[in-house]
């Protein structure tokens, strides 16, 4: 099978295609026939050493996707040769990635994917939405009647906050930087939008919310705008921080009279049970529709180092995805 595989650490340019023994699947587990594969910010961290840990090398990168069941390894029930899911997490993050014509999933790692999505759309769930989910839900304990900024609303973990607060009853604002991207989140269900490249944004999203500030700011880039969110908050307001490129100099002392928070989020931190109830609350979503993940630009596998190049650039108008 054709696979991308990474033999040393560095730029998107050690991303290779290679020809690959299939993957068999042992106990417990199931072998999936990859339609799609998410591409997330995180894989390039992995893949240029920047996340402090070292990968096995050789490895296969990914771990969003979604395609059919081609095989099934002993002692698995539930799922049967044919099914269509998403998956989130591989069983080796090391030879058997995303990234490729097939792979080995636990069968804790796939789930149900309904006849209406695209298995591109599949490809965009995990990740994006399971940290919109804890970040939301699991950090920021946000709760009904709040106002929630989405710093960040046309990228993938963006739409999937946009779309989960909404379903919750809670008022979302959200930011991006050109006009199709404050168009996407408008249409996802964002109440109001404001372009971050204006010079007066911030003075108009505070004014948004009567000068009172916001309850929670899901935050993409803290290391642009952690000091500014913390001028936006609300007495008792939390920052999430979801994504964060670099140092940051911050005022503390704006946290002190709101009795502000600042909560730093890493899906790979979230807890067994958690992660269960997450992707339990996601299919309940994406099964009756008030979920629906956007596909914003496919790659083929070849172009793996384009679609890590893309994946990290401003200006994200909803998932990237490899299609094999």
């Amino acid at each position: 099978m054709k696979a991308v595989r990474v033999h040393e650490l560095g730029g998107p340019e050690v991303l290779k295609v290679e020809e690959i023994p299939d993957p068999k699947p042992g106990a417990g587990e199931l072998l999936v026939r990859v339609h799609a594969a998410g591409v997330n910010p995180v894989d390039t961290y992995i893949r240029s050493g920047a996340l402090g840990r070292t990968a096995v090398l050789p490895y296969t990168p990914g771990s969003d996707g979604a395609g059919v069941v081609d095989a099934l390894g002993p002692d698995v029930k539930g799922v049967a040769r044919g099914d269509r899911v998403y998956f989130s997490g591989t069983a080796s993050a090391g030879y058997t990635g995303a990234y490729a014509e097939r792979t080995i999933c636990q069968v804790s790692q796939v789930h149900p994917l309904a006849s209406s999505l695209s298995f591109a759309q599949g490809a965009a769930v995990g990740v994006p939405y399971a940290t919109a989910h804890r970040a939301l839900f699991g950090r920021a304990q946000v709760r009904t009647g709040e106002t929630v900024l989405v710093h960040g609303g046309s990228g993938g973990v963006g739409i999937a906050a946009i779309q989960l607060a909404r379903a919750h009853g809670i008022t979302v604002v959200a930011t991006a930087g050109t006009d199709q991207g404050l168009a996407l989140a408008r249409a996802q269900g964002a109440h109001l939008v404001f372009n971050h490249r204006s010079p007066s944004y911030i003075a108009e999203m505070f004014s948004s919310t009567g000068d009172r500030g916001f309850d929670v700011i899901i935050e993409m880039l803290a290391n642009i705008n952690l000091d500014k969110d913390l001028g936006l908050l609300a007495a008792r307001g939390r920052v999430v921080v979801v994504g964060n490129r670099g140092r940051v100099e911050i005022d503390a002392r704006q946290t002190m009279g709101r009795d502000a928070s600042i909560l730093g989020m890493m899906l790979g931190n979230t807890p067994p049970a958690e992660m269960l109830q997450i992707f339990s609350d996601l299919g309940a979503g994406l099964a009756d529709g008030t979920l629906t993940p956007v596909v914003g630009r496919e790659f083929s596998l070849d172009q793996a180092a384009a679609a890590h190049r893309a994946v990290m650039e401003p200006g994200a108008l909803g998932k990237i995805v490899l299609v094999p």
